[in-house]
């Protein structure tokens, strides 16, 4: 009987056995939290969308006129002298430098493609060279396509005018000579302008000033695009 007692008597753990379990416990807890559980690593967040333009047009008398600055890349819309918005634009880039001067919008088109430059693209619509233009080699397979200049509002009979399309870094000029408008503002201008309607373009300064990056986030914030997709009025940057 004795014998059996023995047998069946809990075996003795030591202390440095206690030791070596608890310490696989503590770290197998550590890396459930920190892969999965209450204090996993948060994702960083998005930055904001950049504010790209405001427009207030009150609609009143007065002929509009634009002026476009071309170190802020920043144009400015008056009606009878009152500022009635402002926009990013992207002229031309280095080698593509979009001139000074003082001219008038001499057409207006809603759909329009350019006649000189574009991409081209492979049969499933990839983009194989961003940069093209009319008369480059295409190679077998693959298509040349037009470059879209939706809402344009000619300036000169050399092909310069304003137009919708990509602002791929506000500040920083990025077209071929023309004037790129955001695209989901450019309407707005297109539809009170007019044939006649003056442009200015100068090398000095915008009077409505570029946006900081700390006021984009402000902007956002504080109550993000209206319905037309411009900031509120409110959260416009002042306007002299």
């Amino acid at each position: 009987m004795a014998f059996f007692k023995k047998i069946i008597r809990p075996m003795f753990i030591s202390p440095l056995l206690k030791r070596a379990v608890a310490g696989l416990a503590t770290f197998a807890g550590a890396v459930l939290l920190s892969s999965c559980g209450v204090g996993a690593a948060k994702p960083a967040p998005l930055p904001p969308e950049p504010v790209l333009y405001g427009w207030h047009d009150d609609g009143g008398p007065g002929k509009v006129t634009v002026r476009i600055s071309l170190p802020d890349q920043i144009a400015e819309y008056h009606r009878g002298g009152r500022p009635i918005g402002w926009s990013y634009v992207a002229t031309g880039k280095e080698g593509h430098g979009t001139r000074a001067g003082t001219y008038r919008i001499m057409e207006k088109i809603e759909d329009k493609y350019s006649n000189k430059y574009g991409w081209i693209e492979d049969e499933f619509g990839n983009v194989v060279d961003g940069d093209a233009k009319v008369g480059d080699r295409v190679p077998k397979g693959m298509k040349y396509v037009p470059a879209p200049m939706p809402f344009w509002m000619r300036l000169t009979s050399y092909g310069i005018g304003m137009h919708g399309g990509l602002i791929p870094e506000p500040g920083k000029p990025a077209s071929h000579g023309c004037i790129r408008l955001p695209k989901d503002f450019v309407p707005l201008v297109y539809d009170v302008v007019q044939v006649g309607t003056p442009v200015t373009i100068t090398h000095a300064p915008s009077r409505h000033g570029p946006i900081s990056p700390a006021l984009q986030q402000q902007l956002v914030a504080s109550g993000g695009p209206s319905p037309l997709g411009s900031p509120a009025a409110t959260a416009t940057a002042p306007m002299p």
